[in-house]
Protein backbone atom coordinates (compact mmCIF):
# COMPACT_ATOMS: atom_id res chain seq x y z
CA UNK A 1 0.00 0.00 0.00
CA UNK A 2 2.75 2.25 0.69
CA UNK A 3 4.54 1.87 -2.03
CA UNK A 4 1.32 2.03 -4.43
CA UNK A 5 1.16 5.79 -2.61
CA UNK A 6 4.75 6.36 -3.10
CA UNK A 7 4.27 5.77 -6.65
CA UNK A 8 1.03 7.87 -6.97
CA UNK A 9 2.70 10.56 -5.17
CA UNK A 10 6.26 10.26 -7.78
CA UNK A 11 3.46 10.41 -10.71
CA UNK A 12 1.98 13.13 -9.58
CA UNK A 13 4.69 15.12 -9.17
CA UNK A 14 5.61 14.07 -12.31
CA UNK A 15 2.83 15.64 -13.95
CA UNK A 16 2.87 18.55 -12.33
CA UNK A 17 6.67 19.16 -13.43
CA UNK A 18 5.54 18.28 -16.76
CA UNK A 19 2.56 20.95 -16.89
CA UNK A 20 5.18 23.61 -15.61
CA UNK A 21 7.40 22.64 -18.40
CA UNK A 22 4.78 22.85 -20.75
CA UNK A 23 3.02 26.09 -19.40
CA UNK A 24 2.95 29.13 -21.66
CA UNK A 25 4.09 32.80 -20.89
CA UNK A 26 2.30 34.53 -18.77
CA UNK A 27 3.54 38.32 -20.58
CA UNK A 28 3.83 38.83 -24.13
CA UNK A 29 5.75 42.01 -25.31
CA UNK A 30 5.41 42.82 -29.14
CA UNK A 31 7.85 44.99 -30.17
CA UNK A 32 7.86 46.50 -33.46
CA UNK A 33 11.16 48.12 -35.44
CA UNK A 34 9.29 49.95 -38.30
CA UNK A 35 11.23 49.38 -40.77
CA UNK A 36 12.59 46.08 -39.38
CA UNK A 37 14.70 43.97 -42.12
CA UNK A 38 15.36 40.35 -41.53
CA UNK A 39 18.65 41.11 -42.60
CA UNK A 40 19.49 43.71 -39.08
CA UNK A 41 19.61 40.22 -36.99
CA UNK A 42 20.58 38.05 -40.32
CA UNK A 43 24.12 40.09 -40.52
CA UNK A 44 26.58 40.32 -38.15
CA UNK A 45 27.38 43.55 -39.94
CA UNK A 46 24.19 45.17 -38.35
CA UNK A 47 24.80 46.51 -34.87
CA UNK A 48 22.18 44.55 -33.27
CA UNK A 49 24.16 42.09 -30.47
CA UNK A 50 20.71 41.98 -28.08
CA UNK A 51 18.22 40.94 -31.41
CA UNK A 52 21.05 38.95 -32.20
CA UNK A 53 21.14 37.26 -28.94
CA UNK A 54 17.37 36.59 -28.35
CA UNK A 55 17.49 35.22 -32.15
CA UNK A 56 20.09 32.54 -30.99
CA UNK A 57 18.19 31.51 -28.03
CA UNK A 58 15.33 31.89 -29.50
CA UNK A 59 13.70 31.04 -32.74
CA UNK A 60 13.86 33.43 -36.17
CA UNK A 61 11.91 33.82 -39.45
CA UNK A 62 14.00 34.80 -42.37
CA UNK A 63 11.36 36.86 -43.90
CA UNK A 64 8.06 38.26 -43.07
CA UNK A 65 5.63 39.05 -45.67
CA UNK A 66 3.84 42.53 -45.67
CA UNK A 67 0.27 43.78 -46.63
CA UNK A 68 0.00 46.37 -49.92
CA UNK A 69 0.11 48.49 -49.19
CA UNK A 70 3.51 47.56 -47.11
CA UNK A 71 2.60 50.38 -44.91
CA UNK A 72 2.81 51.14 -41.19
CA UNK A 73 -0.69 51.75 -39.91
CA UNK A 74 -2.55 48.82 -42.22
CA UNK A 75 0.62 46.81 -41.61
CA UNK A 76 0.40 47.30 -37.39
CA UNK A 77 -3.45 46.94 -37.54
CA UNK A 78 -3.20 43.47 -38.91
CA UNK A 79 -0.72 42.36 -36.51
CA UNK A 80 -3.35 43.26 -33.65
CA UNK A 81 -6.47 41.48 -36.10
CA UNK A 82 -4.62 38.67 -37.64
CA UNK A 83 -6.63 39.81 -40.52
CA UNK A 84 -5.91 41.79 -44.01
CA UNK A 85 -6.74 44.94 -44.85
CA UNK A 86 -10.13 44.90 -47.09
CA UNK A 87 -11.42 43.22 -43.60
CA UNK A 88 -9.61 45.80 -40.96
CA UNK A 89 -10.59 48.55 -42.83
CA UNK A 90 -6.97 50.45 -42.28
CA UNK A 91 -5.85 51.04 -46.10
CA UNK A 92 -3.04 53.54 -45.73
CA UNK A 93 -1.45 55.39 -43.11
CA UNK A 94 -3.72 58.75 -44.50
CA UNK A 95 -7.40 58.26 -45.38
CA UNK A 96 -7.83 58.88 -49.38
CA UNK A 97 -8.94 62.08 -49.88
CA UNK A 98 -10.49 62.95 -53.87
CA UNK A 99 -10.24 66.46 -53.43
CA UNK A 100 -6.79 66.80 -52.94
CA UNK A 101 -7.54 67.78 -49.16
CA UNK A 102 -4.64 67.45 -46.83
CA UNK A 103 -5.20 63.57 -45.23
CA UNK A 104 -5.62 62.97 -42.06
CA UNK A 105 -4.59 59.79 -40.23
CA UNK A 106 -6.11 56.70 -39.60
CA UNK A 107 -5.80 56.95 -35.20
CA UNK A 108 -8.60 55.87 -33.43
CA UNK A 109 -9.41 52.62 -32.53
CA UNK A 110 -12.66 52.84 -33.60
CA UNK A 111 -11.31 52.75 -37.59
CA UNK A 112 -10.82 49.16 -36.87
CA UNK A 113 -13.79 47.38 -38.51
CA UNK A 114 -12.53 43.94 -36.66
CA UNK A 115 -11.97 42.50 -32.68
CA UNK A 116 -8.31 43.47 -31.79
CA UNK A 117 -6.01 41.20 -29.39
CA UNK A 118 -5.95 44.11 -26.98
CA UNK A 119 -9.79 43.75 -26.39
CA UNK A 120 -9.54 40.12 -26.30
CA UNK A 121 -7.07 40.34 -23.66
CA UNK A 122 -9.07 42.94 -21.16
CA UNK A 123 -11.80 40.66 -21.98
CA UNK A 124 -9.78 37.95 -20.03
CA UNK A 125 -9.25 40.67 -17.22
CA UNK A 126 -5.72 41.12 -18.39
CA UNK A 127 -3.59 44.07 -17.78
CA UNK A 128 -2.96 45.82 -21.58
CA UNK A 129 -0.70 48.28 -22.41
CA UNK A 130 0.73 50.07 -26.03
CA UNK A 131 3.00 52.20 -26.35
CA UNK A 132 3.16 54.40 -29.77
CA UNK A 133 0.80 52.16 -31.99
CA UNK A 134 -1.10 52.96 -34.96
CA UNK A 135 -4.42 53.63 -35.08
CA UNK A 136 -5.03 53.13 -31.31
CA UNK A 137 -6.37 56.10 -29.57
CA UNK A 138 -9.53 54.78 -27.51
CA UNK A 139 -7.81 51.44 -27.98
CA UNK A 140 -9.35 49.11 -24.92
CA UNK A 141 -6.14 49.24 -23.03
CA UNK A 142 -4.79 50.06 -19.04
CA UNK A 143 -1.84 52.12 -20.32
CA UNK A 144 -1.53 53.79 -23.63
CA UNK A 145 0.51 56.75 -25.46
CA UNK A 146 -0.93 56.44 -29.04
CA UNK A 147 0.65 56.61 -32.72
CA UNK A 148 -1.57 60.01 -34.07
CA UNK A 149 0.47 60.75 -37.09
CA UNK A 150 0.79 64.29 -37.33
CA UNK A 151 -1.78 65.43 -35.52
CA UNK A 152 0.55 67.07 -32.42
CA UNK A 153 1.61 66.66 -29.41
CA UNK A 154 -1.34 68.15 -27.59
CA UNK A 155 -3.76 65.33 -29.16
CA UNK A 156 -1.22 62.12 -28.28
CA UNK A 157 -1.03 63.73 -24.45
CA UNK A 158 -5.01 63.72 -24.50
CA UNK A 159 -5.97 60.59 -25.48
CA UNK A 160 -3.21 58.64 -23.53
CA UNK A 161 -4.02 56.55 -21.02
CA UNK A 162 -4.54 56.23 -17.92
CA UNK A 163 -5.72 60.17 -17.77
CA UNK A 164 -2.54 62.03 -16.84
CA UNK A 165 0.13 59.34 -17.47
CA UNK A 166 1.71 61.61 -20.64
CA UNK A 167 2.59 64.11 -17.63
CA UNK A 168 3.63 61.34 -15.46
CA UNK A 169 5.95 60.21 -17.77
CA UNK A 170 7.39 63.11 -18.34
CA UNK A 171 7.93 64.10 -14.92
CA UNK A 172 8.86 60.60 -13.98
CA UNK A 173 10.39 58.89 -16.58
CA UNK A 174 12.11 62.29 -18.27
CA UNK A 175 12.83 64.54 -15.28
CA UNK A 176 10.48 66.58 -15.72
CA UNK A 177 10.60 67.28 -19.59
CA UNK A 178 8.57 69.76 -21.30
CA UNK A 179 8.40 67.22 -24.28
CA UNK A 180 9.24 63.38 -25.34
CA UNK A 181 11.87 62.99 -27.78
CA UNK A 182 9.72 60.28 -29.22
CA UNK A 183 12.40 60.14 -32.41
CA UNK A 184 14.53 58.13 -30.30
CA UNK A 185 13.64 54.65 -29.86
CA UNK A 186 15.69 54.17 -26.06
CA UNK A 187 12.88 57.07 -24.85
CA UNK A 188 10.30 54.82 -25.87
CA UNK A 189 11.70 51.28 -24.46
CA UNK A 190 12.48 53.57 -20.96
CA UNK A 191 8.73 54.02 -20.38
CA UNK A 192 7.94 50.22 -21.32
CA UNK A 193 10.15 50.48 -18.73
CA UNK A 194 8.30 52.50 -16.41
CA UNK A 195 4.86 50.22 -16.74
CA UNK A 196 6.63 47.28 -16.17
CA UNK A 197 8.08 48.35 -13.01
CA UNK A 198 4.45 49.74 -11.97
CA UNK A 199 1.90 46.91 -13.23
CA UNK A 200 3.21 43.91 -14.88
CA UNK A 201 0.84 43.90 -18.36
CA UNK A 202 0.41 40.22 -19.49
CA UNK A 203 0.05 42.16 -23.37
CA UNK A 204 1.73 44.76 -24.59
CA UNK A 205 2.47 46.24 -27.83
CA UNK A 206 5.30 48.91 -28.58
CA UNK A 207 6.17 50.67 -31.55
CA UNK A 208 9.53 52.03 -32.48
CA UNK A 209 10.13 54.22 -35.42
CA UNK A 210 13.60 56.02 -35.93
CA UNK A 211 14.77 53.17 -38.49
CA UNK A 212 12.21 53.92 -40.68
CA UNK A 213 12.85 57.26 -40.84
CA UNK A 214 16.85 56.98 -41.40
CA UNK A 215 15.52 54.70 -44.08
CA UNK A 216 13.46 57.19 -46.02
CA UNK A 217 16.44 59.71 -45.78
CA UNK A 218 19.30 57.65 -46.63
CA UNK A 219 18.06 54.19 -48.38
CA UNK A 220 19.11 50.91 -47.23
CA UNK A 221 22.21 51.62 -46.50
CA UNK A 222 24.26 54.16 -44.85
CA UNK A 223 25.56 56.04 -41.58
CA UNK A 224 21.86 57.44 -40.70
CA UNK A 225 20.33 53.69 -40.98
CA UNK A 226 22.85 52.01 -38.62
CA UNK A 227 22.76 54.65 -35.76
CA UNK A 228 19.06 54.03 -36.18
CA UNK A 229 19.29 49.98 -36.15
CA UNK A 230 21.67 50.43 -33.46
CA UNK A 231 19.49 52.80 -31.29
CA UNK A 232 16.26 50.13 -31.91
CA UNK A 233 18.70 47.44 -30.62
CA UNK A 234 19.44 49.36 -27.23
CA UNK A 235 15.69 49.95 -26.80
CA UNK A 236 14.90 46.20 -26.94
CA UNK A 237 18.34 45.92 -24.29
CA UNK A 238 16.42 48.52 -21.88
CA UNK A 239 13.33 46.12 -22.29
CA UNK A 240 14.94 42.71 -21.61
CA UNK A 241 16.42 44.75 -18.37
CA UNK A 242 13.16 45.78 -17.52
CA UNK A 243 11.73 42.38 -17.59
CA UNK A 244 14.40 41.00 -15.37
CA UNK A 245 13.98 43.52 -12.76
CA UNK A 246 10.47 43.20 -12.94
CA UNK A 247 11.04 39.42 -12.32
CA UNK A 248 9.24 38.36 -14.85
CA UNK A 249 12.11 37.55 -17.58
CA UNK A 250 11.24 33.89 -17.03
CA UNK A 251 7.82 33.87 -17.76
CA UNK A 252 8.10 36.52 -20.76
CA UNK A 253 7.60 35.84 -24.45
CA UNK A 254 9.34 38.79 -26.31
CA UNK A 255 8.70 39.74 -29.95
CA UNK A 256 10.65 41.47 -32.10
CA UNK A 257 9.13 42.48 -35.17
CA UNK A 258 8.08 45.31 -37.70
CA UNK A 259 5.92 46.08 -41.18
CA UNK A 260 7.44 46.44 -43.67
CA UNK A 261 11.46 46.60 -45.79
CA UNK A 262 12.91 49.37 -48.06
CA UNK A 263 13.75 49.68 -51.17
CA UNK A 264 16.37 52.69 -52.43
CA UNK A 265 15.10 55.10 -54.65
CA UNK A 266 16.44 55.98 -58.35
CA UNK A 267 13.49 57.14 -59.97
CA UNK A 268 10.47 58.90 -59.21
CA UNK A 269 6.99 58.08 -61.29
CA UNK A 270 3.67 60.56 -61.04
CA UNK A 271 1.06 58.53 -63.07
CA UNK A 272 -1.04 61.68 -62.51
CA UNK A 273 0.43 64.19 -64.84
CA UNK A 274 -0.16 61.89 -67.46
CA UNK A 275 -3.79 61.60 -66.47
CA UNK A 276 -3.74 65.21 -66.56
CA UNK A 277 -2.47 65.12 -70.00
CA UNK A 278 -5.06 62.77 -70.86
CA UNK A 279 -8.10 64.95 -69.58
CA UNK A 280 -8.91 62.32 -66.73
CA UNK A 281 -7.63 65.12 -64.02
CA UNK A 282 -8.72 68.77 -64.99
CA UNK A 283 -9.59 69.82 -61.24
CA UNK A 284 -9.21 67.32 -58.41
CA UNK A 285 -10.31 70.35 -55.63
CA UNK A 286 -13.66 70.91 -57.83
CA UNK A 287 -14.60 67.39 -58.09
CA UNK A 288 -13.31 67.50 -62.23
CA UNK A 289 -11.88 64.39 -62.58
CA UNK A 290 -12.63 61.06 -63.89
CA UNK A 291 -9.74 58.71 -62.41
CA UNK A 292 -7.00 59.68 -60.02
CA UNK A 293 -3.90 57.77 -58.09
CA UNK A 294 -3.61 57.60 -54.37
CA UNK A 295 0.39 57.06 -53.99
CA UNK A 296 1.50 55.76 -51.37
CA UNK A 297 5.54 55.36 -51.59
CA UNK A 298 6.07 52.43 -53.89
CA UNK A 299 2.65 52.02 -54.86
CA UNK A 300 -0.43 53.88 -56.75
CA UNK A 301 -4.02 52.83 -56.26
CA UNK A 302 -6.51 54.04 -58.92
CA UNK A 303 -9.63 55.82 -58.25
CA UNK A 304 -12.32 56.33 -60.48
CA UNK A 305 -14.77 58.88 -59.87
CA UNK A 306 -17.54 56.51 -60.76
CA UNK A 307 -16.68 53.04 -59.92
CA UNK A 308 -18.45 50.89 -62.67
CA UNK A 309 -16.18 53.59 -65.45
CA UNK A 310 -14.70 50.59 -66.78
CA UNK A 311 -14.00 52.61 -70.07
CA UNK A 312 -12.04 55.07 -67.96
CA UNK A 313 -9.93 52.12 -66.39
CA UNK A 314 -8.97 50.70 -69.83
CA UNK A 315 -8.22 54.09 -70.80
CA UNK A 316 -5.65 54.53 -67.88
CA UNK A 317 -4.25 51.29 -69.00
CA UNK A 318 -3.85 51.72 -72.20
CA UNK A 319 -1.55 55.03 -70.44
CA UNK A 320 0.38 52.90 -68.89
CA UNK A 321 0.75 50.19 -71.48
CA UNK A 322 1.87 53.08 -73.93
CA UNK A 323 5.19 53.77 -71.96
CA UNK A 324 8.76 53.38 -73.31
CA UNK A 325 9.79 50.19 -72.20
CA UNK A 326 12.15 52.40 -70.10
CA UNK A 327 9.67 54.16 -68.28
CA UNK A 328 7.80 50.67 -67.41
CA UNK A 329 10.51 48.66 -66.15
CA UNK A 330 9.22 51.08 -63.18
CA UNK A 331 5.77 49.50 -62.16
CA UNK A 332 4.13 46.68 -62.08
CA UNK A 333 0.36 46.23 -62.36
CA UNK A 334 -1.73 44.71 -59.58
CA UNK A 335 -5.26 44.02 -61.01
CA UNK A 336 -8.53 44.28 -59.12
CA UNK A 337 -8.53 40.56 -58.93
CA UNK A 338 -5.30 40.29 -57.35
CA UNK A 339 -6.22 42.88 -55.19
CA UNK A 340 -9.40 40.91 -54.18
CA UNK A 341 -7.36 37.59 -53.56
CA UNK A 342 -4.68 39.19 -51.08
CA UNK A 343 -7.80 40.71 -49.43
CA UNK A 344 -6.24 44.69 -50.08
CA UNK A 345 -8.16 47.55 -50.84
CA UNK A 346 -11.67 46.63 -52.71
CA UNK A 347 -12.51 50.12 -53.29
CA UNK A 348 -10.25 50.51 -56.55
CA UNK A 349 -9.66 49.40 -60.05
CA UNK A 350 -6.50 48.19 -59.89
CA UNK A 351 -2.98 49.42 -58.43
CA UNK A 352 0.70 50.01 -59.19
CA UNK A 353 3.62 48.61 -57.56
CA UNK A 354 6.96 49.81 -58.27
CA UNK A 355 9.72 48.21 -59.31
CA UNK A 356 13.72 48.63 -59.88
CA UNK A 357 14.59 51.40 -57.33
CA UNK A 358 11.23 53.52 -58.34
CA UNK A 359 8.98 54.99 -56.05
CA UNK A 360 5.37 57.48 -56.81
CA UNK A 361 4.37 60.93 -56.52
CA UNK A 362 1.11 61.79 -56.40
CA UNK A 363 1.68 65.23 -57.67
CA UNK A 364 -0.02 66.18 -61.40
CA UNK A 365 2.75 68.48 -62.54
CA UNK A 366 6.08 68.75 -64.24
CA UNK A 367 7.89 65.99 -65.59
CA UNK A 368 6.46 62.58 -65.10
CA UNK A 369 9.43 60.47 -64.73
CA UNK A 370 12.66 62.13 -62.38
CA UNK A 371 15.11 61.31 -60.76
CA UNK A 372 14.83 60.11 -57.43
CA UNK A 373 16.70 59.69 -53.57
CA UNK A 374 16.45 58.16 -50.21
CA UNK A 375 14.09 55.35 -49.67
CA UNK A 376 10.64 53.97 -49.87
CA UNK A 377 8.20 50.81 -48.56
CA UNK A 378 4.84 50.63 -49.54
CA UNK A 379 5.36 48.31 -52.64
CA UNK A 380 3.26 44.70 -53.32
CA UNK A 381 4.85 42.15 -50.83
CA UNK A 382 6.19 39.47 -53.22
CA UNK A 383 9.93 40.92 -53.16
CA UNK A 384 12.61 39.58 -50.49
CA UNK A 385 13.45 43.84 -50.02
CA UNK A 386 9.68 44.54 -48.83
CA UNK A 387 9.99 41.58 -45.92
CA UNK A 388 9.93 42.32 -42.47
CA UNK A 389 11.07 40.08 -39.69
CA UNK A 390 10.60 38.52 -36.47
CA UNK A 391 12.39 36.90 -33.41
CA UNK A 392 11.00 35.24 -30.68
CA UNK A 393 12.10 34.02 -27.26
CA UNK A 394 10.88 32.86 -23.99
CA UNK A 395 8.57 29.98 -22.91
CA UNK A 396 6.45 28.33 -25.43
CA UNK A 397 9.04 29.36 -28.32
CA UNK A 398 10.73 26.25 -29.57
CA UNK A 399 14.28 27.20 -29.36
CA UNK A 400 16.37 27.01 -32.36
CA UNK A 401 12.98 26.97 -34.57
CA UNK A 402 13.36 28.61 -37.90
CA UNK A 403 10.39 30.25 -40.18
CA UNK A 404 11.38 30.60 -43.77
CA UNK A 405 8.47 32.22 -44.62
CA UNK A 406 5.26 33.92 -42.53
CA UNK A 407 2.81 36.76 -43.03
CA UNK A 408 2.02 39.97 -40.44
CA UNK A 409 -1.55 37.84 -40.39
CA UNK A 410 0.07 35.65 -38.57
CA UNK A 411 1.21 37.71 -35.22
CA UNK A 412 -2.09 37.52 -33.59
CA UNK A 413 -2.47 33.63 -33.54
CA UNK A 414 0.90 33.23 -32.11
CA UNK A 415 0.04 36.04 -29.52
CA UNK A 416 -3.32 34.58 -28.39
CA UNK A 417 -2.46 31.14 -28.22
CA UNK A 418 0.78 32.11 -25.91
CA UNK A 419 -1.46 34.25 -23.54
CA UNK A 420 -4.34 31.21 -24.26
CA UNK A 421 -7.32 34.06 -24.98
CA UNK A 422 -9.94 33.45 -26.97
CA UNK A 423 -10.60 34.85 -30.53
CA UNK A 424 -12.33 34.86 -33.85
CA UNK A 425 -11.12 33.13 -36.82
CA UNK A 426 -7.95 34.83 -38.80
CA UNK A 427 -6.25 35.20 -41.85
CA UNK A 428 -3.47 33.95 -40.50
CA UNK A 429 -1.65 31.20 -38.76
CA UNK A 430 0.71 29.93 -36.53
CA UNK A 431 3.65 29.24 -38.34
CA UNK A 432 5.06 25.19 -37.75
CA UNK A 433 7.27 24.56 -35.58
CA UNK A 434 7.44 27.89 -33.99
CA UNK A 435 5.77 26.73 -30.82
CA UNK A 436 6.27 24.21 -28.13
CA UNK A 437 3.04 22.82 -28.42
Amino acid sequence: MIKKQLALAILTLFITASQLLAQSAKHVIFVTIDGFRPDFYLDSNWQMPNVQALMKNGAYAKGVNSVFPSMTYPSHTTIVTGVQPAKHGIFYNNVFTPDAAAQQPYWQDSSIHVPTVWKAAKNKGMTVASLYWPVSADAPVDYNIPDIGGLGDAIREQYSLPKGFYAEVKKEVFGGAEKIDHGKNQNIAKIAAHILKKSKPELMTIHVFSVDGASHAAGRQGTRVQEAVADADAAVGILVDALKSAGIWESTVLLIGGDHGFYDVRKTISPNVWLKEAGLIKDLKAGDWKAQFNTVGGSAFLYLKDASDKATANKVKALLAAQPDSVKRYYRMISKEKLAKGGYNPGVAFALTAEHDGSFSATTTGEAVKAGKGGAHGHFPDTKNIRTGLVAHGPGIRKGAVIEEMNLQDMTPIMVELLGIPFPKVDGKIPAGLLTK
